[in-house]
């Protein structure tokens, strides 16, 4: 599960899809897949790997990797939006690195108030898919919500 959270499938082939955006723009299905694949793959590997090590049956495996998903997008979407809104000081790096390039980014397509209205619906989603697990899940809500509204 990790080679392929990692390989071809994954990480290395949204970097592959990366590169290519630079050279021809891709649309919104587009972005959301090189994203997906990139950064999503790994969290949301990350998220299964729990249950995987538990021996959890599929469905929990499955429900926690969907979470890892939302995460991922968070993640992601976080991110674009601070390359965005942040200053250098406070990110800790340069700023405004993806529109100087013309990167296809979700945040350059739909502008920064839709990101964060997706951003709390990913946290929501994420919130609704720990529901069966109850206070057991108390830590991946934080992490859900801290992905979302990091600033750095």
């Amino acid at each position: 599960a990790l080679a392929r959270a990692a390989g071809a499938g994954g990480m290395v082939g949204g970097q592959m899809l990366d590169l290519e955006a630079e050279r021809i723009r891709p649309e919104e299905a587009g972005i959301i897949r090189l994203q997906a694949m990139k950064t999503g793959a790994l969290i949301r590997f990350a998220c299964e790997a729990g249950a995987i090590v538990a021996g959890a049956p599929a469905a929990d495996r499955e429900r926690l990797a969907e979470f890892g998903s939302a995460i991922g997008l968070a993640f992601q979407l976080a991110d674009d939006l601070l390359d965005l809104t942040a200053d250098a000081r406070q990110m800790g790096k340069a700023t405004g690195k993806d529109a100087a390039a013309g990167k296809a980014t979700l945040v350059a397509l739909h502008g920064a108030n839709w990101a964060r209205d997706q951003l709390q619906g990913l946290v929501d989603q994420a919130h609704a898919l720990l529901c069966p697990y109850g206070e057991d899940a108390v830590l991946l809500k934080q992490a859900a919500e801290f992905v979302a509204a990091r600033n750095s």
